[in-house]
């Protein structure tokens, strides 16, 4: 065991609620984007430049998990840590980014980036309270406040 539990979950709820933060931010830049109140440059190279902060938050929750040991939790992160690797590895070459002002217009490019960010709003809120729930067993399994019998006077904290 690493960390503590309660650190582990901890840090796992403060990873996945930045990661959320983060999403929200992409779902506004690319609602201007699509409103108009952006170009496609601007909204390319802002959502680009936190590509990497977002694979290195999700890279640091699946192998904290891995090596304390929760198993579930980390084949259950697998995927989209499979995922995020894919998509931050498989950039076409001469593309700025994942997201390419050249081509975020053509074949519903845009519709497509939005659908894939609410798949990872709704992978990372699940995933969220998850993360809320173990972190609450976790702080109770120690049960810090001691038990006793009605009849004794506690005269410690």
């Amino acid at each position: 065991m690493i960390l503590a539990e309660t650190l582990l979950f901890s840090l796992s709820l403060i990873d996945s609620g930045a990661i959320l933060f983060l999403l929200v931010y992409y779902i506004i830049t690319l609602s201007d984007l699509e409103c108009d109140y952006l170009n496609a440059q601007e909204c390319c190279e802002k959502l680009n430049y936190w590509l990497l902060p977002k694979y290195i938050a999700h890279s640091f929750i699946t192998f904290l998990l891995l090596l304390h040991g929760q198993l579930i939790l980390f084949l259950l992160n697998l995927p989209m840590f499979i995922w995020l690797t894919f998509e931050y590895f498989t950039i076409p070459q001469g593309n700025l980014g994942a997201y390419d002002p050249a081509e975020i217009h053509n074949r519903g490019q845009l519709k497509k980036h939005l659908r894939d960010v609410m798949i990872y709003i709704g992978y990372y809120l699940i995933f969220f309270f998850i993360y809320l729930y173990c972190f609450i067993l976790a702080l109770l399994k120690g049960d810090p406040i001691k038990r006793y019998a009605d009849d004794q006077i506690i005269t410690e904290m």
